[in-house]
Parts: C-alpha cells; structure tokens; sequence
C-alpha cells in the first residue's frame, strides 16, 4: 500500500480549516464557561449564607451550595456545547441520561437513597451533631452527618457508621433532645416500715446530692406491695448529658441506702420459704383429713423409710460379707 503524501496533507489542511472556523465558537464556549464556573462558585456561597441564616446546621449549607454549583456548572456546559455544536440540543442530552438513569437507578438505589435521607435529615434536624442518640443496638454520641452515612462515636470509645436511611425510617432516640433528664430508681423496704417516714428520707437524700434539680422536684412513689418488700420509685431530674446522669444516679443510690440505713429502715432482699413434707412418715398426721398442701388421702398409712434406713440397706447391697460372695458373684 502506498501513502499518498498528497492526499493526507489535504486531510490535514481540511481539518485545520474546520478548526479555524471553530475557533471563535471554541473561545467563546470557553468564556461562556469560566463565567458560569464564577458564577457557580458565587451562587455556592450565596446559598450557604442564606441557608445557614436560616438554618442552624452548616452541613445543609455546604451540601445545598455544592447543588447548586453542580446545577450551575451543567447548565454552562450545555451552553458551551450549543455553541460549539450549533446542532446540539439539550433535549438530546436529556433524552440520553434519561435512558442512562434507569440502569443507573438500579445500580446505585441504596446510594441515591442514603443520599436522599441524608438531605432530609439534615433539612428537618430530628437530631444535630453532638446530641447522644440510641439507634437499634446502638448508643453514643453523634460525630458528624454526611449525604450517605451518620457516625457516632459509642461511651467505649468506638466509631459506628449507620446508614441515613436506616435513621429516616427507624426509631430513633434522642437523649439530648431536651436540656433536662428524668432518672428513676426502686428501693425496697420492709412490710413493718412506716413507708411515710421512709420517703421522707428518700427525698431527703434525693436532695442532698449536688446535680439533681429543684424543679421538677424529686419524687418518692409507692409502686408494689412485693412478695418481700414495698417498693418506692424514687424520681429525680438532672441535665441529659449521659456522664451526668450516670455520676448523679449513682450519688443518689449510696445517699438513699445511707439514709434509710442509719434511720433503722430495712432494706429486705427476697426471701423464700421451704416447707418438706415426708408422706411416708406413720407421724406424718391424720391421712384421712387434709393437709398443709397436700390433699387428703385413704388407706393404710405407710411405714417409715427415714434416710438412715435407706443408707443402711444401701451398704448392705454394696458391703460383702468377709466370707459370703460379693453382689457380682464374685469373692472377696
């Protein structure tokens, strides 16, 4: 095959020709998309501003201003392609990622719907970064909210990515949704106590413990007449954070048990009672009448098989004679 230098060089000059008539659209295209890249960048940060005003979450202003720059930077692309290629047509483009968007769809739905949940959630703010939240198994602190995930660092010292839907569609509790946390607690005092005088104290330890608020007051109700024991719900309020919480319960639990101690209130622990009967007993009562737990029977009362008799027999079986042969048949 022969290469006709004649022929490429026409092929190159009609190229060069073509682009020459490019140019201008090319420059033009190229302009017309640096300022709508400046444009995109200043719309970004316009919108971050409004929407942090009115909005107390940054991240909902960074993710909204990144869309609208994403937006704003399509939209000069289609421009620029227009008038590069006069017989371009956005409907075209749209057409094609229309098309596109079905497998895409498919192929990504977990992603575009974490993405989805994660915009909501930072619109409606069911929590906020920071907050100490409980999802599932799963308790700690949230460390920060992203389009896709939310993490949280658990009181161990662990990290946990939850996926945003999970969090959009479950339950979801918020420990620090409120400034002020209710805790509560059963004490158990004993049937002879005066149960006034016993919550008295309760309150009064309740009281004592620096944490706990004066309004709402402490409270001391009697909930159950137990099988061993009144128990008294004692209620008391402190802040949500869960480290307070946990240091005041655990002030409050050693003030009541000092208190009710040194005041000669009992503190039972459960107590049961087992009664043994030995029916075989001659001694064993009347068979005729009922019993205590038994019902009453008829007959001949049986004789006595007391423990020492059973052993006896059971060494008499096991324990050869010095002569006699042994229960296998052999001799000892």
């Amino acid at each position: 095959m022969r290469f006709n230098i004649s022929v490429a060089w026409t092929k190159i000059q009609a190229i060069a020709d073509q682009f020459m008539e490019m140019l201008p659209n090319l420059i033009l295209a190229l302009v017309v998309f640096a300022l709508f890249y400046v444009a995109a960048k200043w719309i970004r940060t316009l919108v971050k501003r409004f929407s942090t005003r009115f909005h107390r979450a940054n991240h909902l202003g960074r993710l909204l201003g990144r869309l609208a720059q994403v937006f704003v930077l399509l939209l000069g692309l289609l421009v620029s392609l227009s008038i590069v290629i006069p017989t371009f047509k956005a409907s075209d483009l749209i057409q094609l990622l229309g098309i596109g968007s079905v497998a895409v769809g498919f192929a990504f739905r977990d992603i575009f719907q974490n993405f989805l949940a994660g915009i909501l959630l930072l619109i409606t703010e069911p929590f906020q970064i920071g907050d100490q939240i409980v999802v599932n198994s799963y308790e700690g602190t949230v460390e920060d909210i992203h389009t896709r995930a939310t993490t949280i660092r658990t009181y161990d010292g662990r990290r946990v990515v939850i996926p945003n839907s999970t969090l959009f569609t479950q339950s979801v509790i918020v420990n620090t949704a409120f400034p002020h946390r209710r805790s509560e607690y059963d004490v158990g005092i004993g049937y002879g106590d005066d149960i006034g005088r016993a919550r008295e104290l309760i309150l009064e330890a309740i009281r004592s413990v620096d944490g706990v608020l004066a309004d709402p007051a402490p409270e001391a109700i009697v909930m159950a007449l137990a099988s061993s024991s009144v128990n008294i719900r004692a209620r008391w309020w402190t802040k949500s954070p869960r480290g307070i919480v946990l240091a005041v319960q655990s002030e409050v639990i050693a003030a009541i048990k000092t208190r009710l101690a040194e005041s000669g209130i009992d503190l039972p622990f459960p107590t049961q009672h087992i009664l043994f009967h030995d029916q075989t007993e001659e001694t064993d009562g009347d068979r005729t009448r009922q019993r205590e737990g038994w019902p009453a029977g008829s007959g001949a009362a049986p004789q006595p098989r007391s423990i020492a008799t059973q052993l006896s027999k059971l060494l008499e079986q096991r324990v050869p004679s010095e002569n006699g042969p042994t229960p296998n048949g052999r001799r000892g």
